[in-house]
């Protein structure tokens, strides 16, 4: 069992996608960091940063029970026990943690400072909020450019795509929109029609 603590954030959807896609036996440990209780002393045991998600697996390698945090490195140890959304080839994994790597570390990263400084900010700072949503319009179309000759980001669905999906669920479809980039749109809709995302971005299970 594995027991996954998050939040209804953009980081937050991603182990609920790949849990559901695998199948693998999970419940959902809501962390509400709004009430900032990814502070308590029992979730910093878990996750040192104070950051949701995070997950214990109960039934790990060996039967060794694993602690992680950090959304790519869930991802890939998801992918990993289960088997699935990352291949084996050893020169096909490569092109799936160039993309895991860029929407761990590059888009979602820089998403969430155009979701700041742009949606949520009380203090509207006209430079700022001009700089990230030119650099998420960037993002967008490098990503559009890519996705004119693939389907997905690394050949199948894999880890890659689900590490870009939420923020350009949040960001892209919501606020700025996705009409110049109709290639992201037709890879946003595939992924968003997958019974496992629908599944993933429900409330939270009571």
């Amino acid at each position: 069992m594995i027991d996954c603590y998050t939040w209804m954030t953009d980081n937050g959807r991603k182990p609920r996608m790949m849990l559901e896609e695998t199948g693998l036996a999970h419940r959902i440990v809501p962390v509400n960091i709004r009430e900032k209780e990814q502070m308590s002393p029992e979730f910093l045991k878990i996750s040192p940063g104070h950051k949701i998600p995070a997950i214990v697996d109960h039934d790990g390698p060996g039967g060794a029970t694993v602690t992680l945090c950090e959304s790519g490195a869930i991802l890939k140890y998801l992918a990993e026990k289960s088997g699935t959304f990352y291949p084996s080839d050893a020169a096909a994994r490569a092109k799936v943690d160039q993309w895991l790597f860029y929407g761990s570390a590059t888009f979602t990263t820089l998403a969430q400072q155009f979701g700041f400084w742009v949606i949520r900010s009380p203090a509207k700072v006209p430079p700022a909020q001009e700089h990230y949503t030119a650099t998420l319009r960037d993002m967008l179309g490098t990503l559009d450019r890519h996705l004119a000759d693939n389907q997905y980001f690394a050949g199948p669905y894999s880890i890659g795509d689900i590490s870009m999906y939420p923020d350009i669920h949040l960001h892209g479809v919501n606020d700025v929109g996705l009409g110049d980039y109709p290639n992201v749109k037709r890879w946003h809709d595939a992924i968003a029609a997958r019974p496992a995302t629908q599944r993933a971005w429900e409330p939270f299970p009571k």
